[in-house]
């Protein structure tokens, strides 16, 4: 097994750069994982750790936690207020030519405890992102009933923390997310796993910025994104005839 990406680490905080398919803590939704981050994250560096917000199992990228649960409470408190600030990269169908912000509320999918509500249960929240387009290809290949794939690569600032806020937002103005099975579409999942090997959600988290907990010095980290996300950018670059190139770590 290969180890976990640190992205920064000092005597309060440590940062990882989550690979997708990994869930963050156990979790009633999926009773069937053995392997979480926090344990992972705690054998590799010799001590507890206090994840102080979540990634989805499917979503990549840069995950962070507290070494002791003061700190952890601390930085709760910035993500509870809203004043950290968040960005994920997601592989979209269609062309994204504008900015915008989609203001939707959401409704409630699991309780507090990760219980499924049924149908029609859950309470109506605020949910707010804003959407910027940073790239956009145009392939030669049919899907579906087009002669033409069309795709886009995004960022995504979320200013709520709903449940799964970025898929159910991007499905809502009808560019999903590539790799989403709950609310993408099948025939561009299939597409990008034929041609491209993709068996994943193409979300990441790419970069924070917060107050550090002990300093109160604003600090920005950024992740870039993992080999399997890389790849397959590269690989809609040079479809696309795009000269464009996306490190990856």
């Amino acid at each position: 097994m290969q180890p976990l990406s640190i992205v920064y680490q000092d005597d309060v905080l440590v940062a990882m750069n989550k690979p997708s398919g990994l869930l963050v803590h156990r979790s009633p939704i999926d009773r069937c994982e053995t392997e979480f981050a926090v344990q992972r994250l705690r054998d590799q560096i010799g001590c507890h750790v206090y994840p102080v917000h979540r990634l989805d199992k499917p979503t990549s990228g840069l995950l962070l936690f507290a070494l002791n649960s003061e700190v952890a409470r601390t930085l709760a408190e910035q993500f509870e207020s809203r004043r950290l600030y968040k960005e994920y990269w997601a592989v979209v169908r269609g062309h994204v030519t504008a900015a915008q912000r989609i203001d939707h509320p959401l409704k409630d999918e699991v309780d507090h405890r990760g219980q499924r509500f049924f149908k029609g249960e859950g309470v109506s929240r605020e949910a707010c992102t804003d959407v910027m387009p940073l790239r956009t290809w145009t392939l030669p290949m049919p899907v579906d009933r087009y002669p033409e794939a069309r795709y886009s690569l995004v960022s995504l600032v979320p200013h709520t923390g709903r449940h799964r806020q970025l898929r159910r937002h991007m499905k809502h103005i009808s560019h999903p997310i590539v790799g989403d099975s709950s609310y993408g579409k099948g025939s561009h999942n299939r597409f990008f796993r034929e041609h491209f090997s993709s068996h994943r959600l193409l979300l990441a988290a790419v970069s924070m910025t917060f107050l550090h907990p002990v300093t109160d010095v604003e600090m920005t980290l950024e992740a870039p994104v993992l080999e399997d996300y890389g790849s397959v950018l590269e690989q809609l670059a040079h479809c696309a005839n795009d000269s464009v190139h996306f490190s990856a770590q």
